[in-house]
């Protein structure tokens, strides 16, 4: 006579089925978790917009119009040699940029620094070697800015910085930020000099145009990727007319600091930054 298994026998197997079951699929969550933080590290190469990252941010435009005159005009290299030299090194910060596996800080941070520089030079070029003016330049690199914005649109649905997770989108990024940096110089120029505010007013005015940027920040449903790259650019003009206030000479409204000396405080305090202040990779990219 064959024997029943008793249904404690049953009930143990089938307990530990069901573990045997619950431990495979917590595994394979935990590798996917893995997989996907992974992933994020990965795509995740820029840094969390903080008050810190704007802090920064205006103090590397600063650099880049003290540092981009130092080269064109202290050296009289000329706005095309300059342009010329920081076009390879901003071409090269880009591509290092693109091919790192995450975010470094310093990496970010230099090419930021590169944009600005070729962007003073850049602009400086365009409206004063080619006799553009400041209202033509500016007027040209506003449209630039304007088709760098939409062939990016068109070519991925989006311009917002939350999708910068793939070379072609950080390609687009960082075009488009190439050409901000330079339509901020010469937008500070024109304000500056053709608008007669001297580079005071200059920045008053773009002071209160970020602080309107911030109020509709906290207080509007405005969109948050047009706000931010409406911050981005004005902060620009902004470090150009701080910049020329350092280094222009006291008749034009300037305090004449040296061009090396005020390029090297400015690259001490966002070198210090990185180093004290820990900046982390945006949960997603930005």
């Amino acid at each position: 006579m064959i024997e029943r298994p008793s249904s404690k026998i049953i009930d143990m197997n089938y307990y530990s089925a069901t573990c045997a079951t619950f431990r495979c699929i917590k595994l394979v969550g935990k590798k996917e978790n893995r997989m996907n933080n992974t992933t994020e590290r990965t795509l995740s190469k820029l840094p969390e917009v903080t008050l810190l990252f704007w802090i920064m941010k205006i103090a590397a435009t600063t650099l880049g119009e003290t540092g981009g005159d130092a080269v064109s005009m202290s050296m009289n290299l000329g706005y095309l040699v300059g342009t010329v030299i920081f076009a390879v090194i901003f071409l090269v910060a880009v591509l290092a940029q693109i091919k790192a596996k995450g975010f470094h800080p310093f990496l970010y941070w230099a090419t930021i620094i590169a944009t600005t520089t070729v962007g003073t030079t850049l602009a400086d070029f365009a409206d004063r070697s080619l006799g553009i003016g400041y209202a033509g330049g500016t007027s040209l690199l506003f449209a630039l800015l304007m088709a760098s914005l939409a062939v990016w649109y068109r070519s991925l649905g989006t311009v917002s910085v939350d999708t910068v997770s793939s070379p072609k989108a950080e390609m687009f990024y960082w075009v488009t930020i190439m050409f901000s940096q330079t339509l901020g110089t010469a937008l500070g120029d024109w304000t500056a000099d053709t608008a007669g505010l001297g580079y005071v007013g200059g920045a008053m005015v773009f002071s209160a145009l970020l602080a309107l940027v911030v109020v509709a920040y906290y207080w509007t449903t405005i969109s948050r990727t047009l706000l931010f790259w409406a911050a981005f650019i004005l902060t620009r003009p902004l470090g150009a007319v701080v910049g020329d206030f350092l280094d222009k000479p006291l008749s034009a409204g300037g305090l004449a600091l040296s061009r090396y000396s005020a390029s090297a405080v400015l690259f001490a305090f966002i070198l210090t930054s990185i180093l004290i202040f820990q900046q982390r990779a945006a949960k997603q990219p930005h």
